[in-house]
Order: C-alpha cells, then structure tokens, then sequence
C-alpha cells in the first residue's frame, strides 16, 4: 500500500529516530511485563522497544507493513498481531496479563483507542504515545480550560495524565497538517469509582453536550427532585467541575433516585 492510499487511514509514518527513542523512553516499565504497540508502520518506534526488558507486541491491520515487520524483525515475527486494535479481544493473547498501551496513534481512531483503554484498565497500568497536539491536550487538560470535556473527565477519573511534548509535522511521512503531541497515562491506585460507573459516564457527556449551559439545564433528562436541583453544584457549567466533583454529582445523583 502506498504511503497516499494510507493517508486515509489516518496514519502518517515517523521517521525521525531520536523522536521514536523518545516515545519509546516515556515507558516506566513499572506493574507490567508487556507492552502493545499499536499500528507500529515499519518499526521505527518498534526497534526500541524491543531493546527494553518486556516482551513487545504489535498489532497491525495494514498487510504490507506485518509483512516488512515479519521480515525484518525476526525476533518479533510470533508477537506480529494482523489485527485491528478496536475490535480484538487481547485476553486471546495476553490471558488477563498487565500490559502497556503505546504507539503514533492514527489520528481517526486515537479516541477509540483511548475508550478502549478505558475498558480495559484494570489491565493496563501505562498507556503512553502519540496523538494530534489538540487532542493530548484535550485529554491532559484540567477544569476551566476551553479544551476540558468528556475525554479529559473521563480519562482522568482512571488515569494521571501527563502531556509530555510536542512533536512538529516535519518529522512525518506524508507531513500532516497540524502539530502533534505525546502524552502517558499513568493509572491511579485506586480506579474504582465510588459511584455507578454507567451513571458516571452518562452525566459527564450529558454535562458536556450543552457545555454552555449551567449543569441544571444540561442534566434535565435526569429527572432530578427540585430539592436536589437547588444544590449549588448546578449552578456551574461542566467545564468548572473537577473529576472528582463530576463523581460527587454521580453520588448526588444516585442517591436522589432511592
């Protein structure tokens, strides 16, 4: 496949080395023993993973690149996963092991991939890698910043987040049109809620579907009691909570339905 026929797909191939050694280097390698790289092209990041003690993996769903892989990495060729990353159940390979996420992640799927990891992070201690610039940021910002939402809410309510650096469209091949930026998810000790988790996500994206409006406007379908729409918290628009005001909403929330 040609690198123009993969531009659809959204990937866009790095070829600086001291880049793909510096992604490869956000890895603690702590609480796990496996690492995933995800769409890992023609092994630029790959080559220094696999100089790290863990046991690196790939999957790949683009034919030609699992076939250069499969001749060029020989010690790699067993862990070659032709796969897509989205709709694989990894427990086929890694039977409930931890492992690390880490990759340039395709522009188009980067936030499924991020949803997934979610899913899955009773599994995954470490998630690390590259994404467009505004959405690393998007997913490492904090409350009251224009780019706080869903994503940022929902992944720090599991995870650290740590926007780590920013990588410029000159290092590509095809060179996309906006910067991009590398980031690592690091999960909390603890990553259960103390609340409904559905009920959790439900408010947070309903929170931010009308994210101009206060959060008793926004959270109407609820259904909630006038005595508990007077709490000063609906007051405030989405982007003013903090994730663990978000779950104290939740809190609020479940109990008002008993």
């Amino acid at each position: 496949m040609s690198v123009k026929a993969k531009k659809h797909l959204g990937q866009h191939f790095l070829r600086d080395e001291n880049i793909a050694k510096k992604i490869a280097d956000t890895l603690t390698l702590n609480g796990y023993k496996n690492v995933l790289e995800i769409g890992p092209g023609m092994g630029v990041l790959t080559k220094y993973l696999l100089k790290k003690d863990v046991k690196t993996y790939v999957i790949e769903i683009d034919t030609e690149s699992v076939e250069y892989l499969q001749a060029n990495y020989l010690n790699l060729a067993s862990r070659i996963l032709e796969k897509d990353f989205l709709k694989y159940d990894l427990n086929e390979v890694f039977k409930g092991e931890p492992l690390a996420i880490i990759g340039n992640f395709p522009y188009n799927i980067s936030t499924q991939i991020v949803f997934k990891t979610l899913e899955m992070r009773h599994q995954i201690p470490e998630f690390s890698g590259m994404f467009q610039k505004e959405v690393a940021q998007r997913i490492c910002s904090k409350e009251g910043s224009k780019v706080y939402g869903i994503l940022s809410v929902l992944t720090q309510a599991f995870y650290e987040a740590e926007y780590l650096f920013t990588v410029p469209p000159s290092v590509f091949n095809p060179p996309p049109k906006v910067d991009s930026g590398v980031l690592r998810l690091t999960r909390k000790e603890n990553y259960t809620l103390p609340c409904n988790e559905k009920l959790f996500f439900k408010v947070v994206k309903a929170g931010f579907q009308q994210r101009r409006k206060t959060l008793r406007n926004s959270l109407k379908t609820f259904d909630l009691s006038d005595n508990l729409k007077a709490n000063v918290i609906f007051d405030k628009r989405p982007e003013q909570l903090q994730t663990q005001q978000f779950i104290a909403l939740t809190q609020l929330i479940e109990n008002d339905r008993k």
